[in-house]
This record gives C-alpha cells, structure tokens and sequence, in this order.
C-alpha cells in the first residue's frame, strides 16, 4: 500500500499565458476566417463571369433573331 503516487506535470496558468494563449487563437481564427473569405471572393468572381456570360448570350440571341427578321423582309 505504500506505492508512489504518480503526481500529474504542473500546468503553469500565469495571467500572461492565458493572454499568450488567446492570442494566438484570435489570430488562427482570423487567418482562418480570412482564408474562408479568399474563398468566397474567387467563388464570386466565378459566378461573376458567369453571369455576364449568359447575358451576353442573350443579347446575341436578340441580335440574332432581329437580323434574322430583317433578313427575311428584304428581297
């Protein structure tokens, strides 16, 4: 019955190392939270090009369709 207790390692909580420790998430937080932005911007920008794509689709389909109606009304 008189074994060694095993004593845990001291866990050092100073008030400087609770601020180095919040720190340090804060900023892997908003690299993290700027990486997600970087994201959505060029996902954006995608569906962007996108978009004035198909509008441009459509005009040409309108231009289209109106010189093929004067065509047909000219000899």
């Amino acid at each position: 019955m008189n074994e060694p207790r095993i004593t845990p390692e001291r866990f050092e909580c100073a008030p400087g190392l609770r601020l180095e420790a919040h720190e340090r998430l804060s900023d892997l937080q908003f690299r993290n939270l700027a990486a997600r932005l970087d994201r959505i911007e060029a996902l954006m920008e995608r569906l962007e090009r996108r978009l004035w794509l198909a509008v441009y689709g459509v005009m040409a389909t309108i231009a289209a369709q109106g010189v093929q109606g004067l065509m047909s009304v000219t000899p």
